[in-house]
């Protein structure tokens, strides 16, 4: 039994399916991640026409077979096609690396929370200032995180619950999650987040809060940190190159 949908969506990823068809994964607002065949998408005359590009925001018709797990897209409306990412590599490759989330991570089930944070942290990276992209690139990437679900503690012992001192350094273990107390610490080991670090890293956390200002050396730590963050509780095995690609920012050593 097939359903006609209607959703907003947003492009994640476009491959050639045959001389003349994309398979494309999109998140959707109203169904979560899913996969389609774009029928006819790389003929010249093509309904799609420049819609399917990536990262590009539109309403998605979708012809939905029950228990498959490859659609068929019949339309796409485009709505925005986002240029403005392509400005900057920096801009591109953190936004590259949020579909990259998306892609693997988030659920093929309605969860409009995700979607909308992705949706918003698009449009800001799209129009933010060129000195605010880096930071801004770690503090959607940790809010795209949390929204699905593995946000870190930093109030709080993640192990027993303990409250923790708030100022000073901060115990930190990716595995666990987040902060530990001084006796978990002792017992599973952590790294010690300096002061200013942990200040910095709440500020990334916080939407409200202004922009952590960070010198090459600090931002590459928060970078670092991210990463291992989510390799280690999204990943899975997974192979990551766009997170791999916005980490090493080979486009700063040309």
């Amino acid at each position: 039994m097939s359903t006609f949908l209607t959703t907003p969506a947003i492009v994640l990823s476009a491959i050639r399916y045959s001389e003349t068809s994309k398979i494309v994964r999109l998140a959707t607002r109203e169904f979560g991640v899913q996969s389609a065949i774009a029928k006819g998408a790389l003929r010249p005359r093509s309904r799609f026409g420049a819609a399917l590009q990536l990262l590009s925001e539109g309403q998605a018709h979708l012809l939905v077979k029950e228990h498959r797990e490859l659609h068929t897209l019949a339309a796409f409306d485009l709505v925005r096609l986002r240029v403005g990412l392509a400005r900057e590599l920096e801009r591109y490759a953190t936004a590259s690396a949020l579909a990259e989330v998306m892609v693997h991570f988030a659920p093929a089930d309605p969860h409009p929370e995700s979607y909308e944070r992705f949706r918003q942290s698009l449009d800001l990276l799209e129009t933010a200032p060129s000195h605010e992209v880096q930071p801004l690139g770690y503090r959607v990437l940790w809010q795209l995180v949390s929204v699905l679900g593995f946000a870190p503690s930093l109030d709080s012992c993640v192990r027993d619950g303990t409250a923790l001192p708030a100022t000073g350094g901060l115990p930190f273990n990716t595995r666990e999650g987040g902060a530990l107390c001084p006796t978990c610490a002792a017992q599973y080991g952590a790294t010690q987040l300096p002061q200013q670090a942990r200040v910095d890293l709440g500020a990334l956390l916080d939407a409200s809060s202004d922009l952590p200002r960070l010198d090459d050396r600090h931002a590459a730590a928060h970078r670092r940190l991210l990463a291992r963050y989510i390799r280690y509780h999204l990943a899975e095995g997974a192979e990551l190159p766009a997170l791999e690609f916005w980490v090493r920012r080979p486009w700063m050593a040309a």
